[in-house]
């Protein structure tokens, strides 16, 4: 249950319990305003606990969800909800239903259960860190971010109460890079299919380097190569896994929140690898990068 209008979920034997005491409970709760309120109150009048799922979005929110979706929980993306109040998720769309069309018509399609899960790799070679919310976009931040860091929310948004800060969310967030040297190299989706490779089925999406027509990059000093100047495209070849929640995952996976491939050379352990992902070497004149 997402409330304010971001969906909800019962099952069929609860739907009918519901079914046969509604009107008398929803008299009971003049006050109560919402839909969802109402089905919770009922609900607990039958003695069945709110179960939390990650996946329901209400988004109270202004400003770019950028940062919230690159860092989705490990759970299937079920609603979105206030997409017209918020920047589109696409900053080249030119309305929520063409936003909602690129999902579908791809990522959605292609691999349901995939859809927004983050996944983080590490270019030794050139010191980058790799972000993947696969289906939505890549970031490509310069230095060697922890998965710590990069699982936790960047303030691209802002409350829907304009006067509270970022201390009255319910999650923990980090503040905007200030550091030019710190900024992600932003790359949203562009387009996405089905190809047969050697491995079998593989769903292909490729992401395009987003730049504001105003945008500036102040220089930076570090002596890392800078992904925006050498990157145009990013190619992310993944198998679908159309049972992937269905499984028990291990509960370790869930702790971690995310895939990392690469750290654990950096001398933390074998819990945070993607083991399905491969990042490729990039030199400074090439204009793409794939990763498996």
């Amino acid at each position: 249950m997402a409330y304010g209008g971001g969906g909800f979920a019962i099952s069929r034997p609860l739907a009918e319990a519901l079914a046969q005491m509604q009107d008398g409970c929803l008299r009971r709760y003049p006050a109560l305003y919402d839909s969802d309120d109402r089905i919770q109150a009922c609900m607990a009048e039958l003695g069945v606990p709110l179960t939390k799922h990650l996946g329901f979005h209400q988004y109270d929110m202004y400003g770019d969800l950028l940062c919230l979706l690159a860092s989705h929980p490990v759970a299937p993306i079920v609603t979105l909800h206030h997409l017209d109040v918020v920047k589109p998720l696409f900053p080249d769309a030119r309305s929520c239903p063409s936003v909602v069309r690129r999902l579908f018509d791809g990522p959605v399609k292609l691999d349901t259960a995939g859809l927004m899960q983050q996944s983080i790799c590490y270019d030794s070679t050139n010191r980058w860190t790799v972000s993947v919310a696969w289906g939505f976009t890549v970031l490509v931040v310069r230095g060697i971010m922890s998965p710590r860091e990069m699982e936790m929310l960047a303030r691209t948004f802002l409350n829907w109460y304009r006067r509270a800060d970022y201390t009255t969310y319910a999650f923990n967030t980090r503040p905007l890079a200030r550091s030019p040297c710190q900024k992600p190299a932003v790359y949203y989706l562009s387009s996405a299919r089905h190809e047969a490779l050697r491995g079998g089925e593989t769903t292909v999406t490729r992401y395009e380097r987003w730049r504001h027509p105003n945008e500036t990059r102040p220089a930076c000093r570090w002596d890392i190569t800078d992904p925006d100047a050498h990157l145009d495209h990013i190619i992310v070849l993944k198998k679908p896994d159309p049972g992937l929640w269905e499984r028990v995952i291990e509960a370790k996976l869930l702790q971690s929140g995310v895939f990392a491939q690469g750290w654990e050379e950096l001398g933390e352990d074998d819990d945070h690898r993607c083991r399905h992902m491969q990042g490729r070497r990039v030199q400074p004149s090439s204009r793409s990068i794939s990763f498996y």
